[in-house]
């Protein structure tokens, strides 16, 4: 049977990395397996710092349609899990929508940040889920440490002041003020190299994504969330 180690081993050879696990319950909602069976380990599959951006750099799907990058991750978490003897799940693909949020709370010490994305304690807001293995086994995975979160302690919050249209407030995040900030010259800074506001946060700044990694995030929110004169 596979183990913990071996996972990680198989998702680094593509620039991804192991981003804990847990043997699911009930309440989290994990699909059974596609013969039927029960999942017994679920092990989170993710990135944080440069080497998945070489890795999808280099791929096929590379630059080939707006959903290269979720294709490459189709692909090749589709591949690692023949590899380990398991199935992968996906955040895309709905709806309905797999809880991926939820499930990384179980796995790892992050938290909502006030942008509203999830923040961890060492890669900062410069860190993502691609998908999830799943296993019929039960499979030893590294206990979730309890961290605080870095949010707390940071008293002068800059991720808060940094936005240039004040996007994000106590009432929640104005998509509409942000969507047309970055679809106008004025945010090609937020375009090109990332929000501003995310940019600002003190925590993990060796990881932040590459320009070109991103623009490809900050143009797949544009489509996501065309301003009104591009709707059809």
């Amino acid at each position: 049977m596979v183990n913990y180690v071996e996972i990680n081993t198989a998702l680094w050879a593509h620039g991804l990395i192991a981003r804990g696990g847990f043997c699911p319950e009930p309440a989290d909602a994990v699909p059974p397996l596609s013969d039927g069976r029960a999942v017994r380990t679920l092990v989170l599959a993710g990135n944080a710092g440069p080497e998945m951006w070489k890795a999808f750099g280099a791929s096929p799907e590379f630059a080939t349609g707006s959903d290269s990058l979720d294709r490459w991750t189709a692909r090749i978490l589709g591949a690692v899990a023949a590899e380990v003897g398991g199935e992968a799940l996906f955040p895309f693909g709905g709806p309905p929508y797999r809880p991926f949020v939820a499930w990384a709370k179980r796995a790892e010490p992050v938290a909502e940040s006030p942008l509203g994305i999830l923040i961890h304690p060492d890669y900062g807001l410069w860190h993502a889920y691609r998908g999830a293995l799943v296993f019929a086994e039960t499979i030893d995975v590294p206990a979730r440490i309890e961290r605080p979160r870095p949010c707390d302690t940071c008293t002068e919050k800059p991720c808060l002041s940094a936005c240039p249209v004040n996007a994000f407030t106590n009432p929640g995040y104005n998509v509409p003020a942000c969507v047309g900030h970055i679809a106008a010259p004025a945010g090609a800074d937020c375009l090109a190299l990332g929000c501003r506001a995310r940019r600002a946060c003190p925590i993990g700044p060796e990881f932040l994504y590459a320009p070109a990694q991103a623009e490809q995030h900050m143009r797949a929110f544009l489509r996501a969330n065309p301003p009104p004169e591009r709707r059809e």
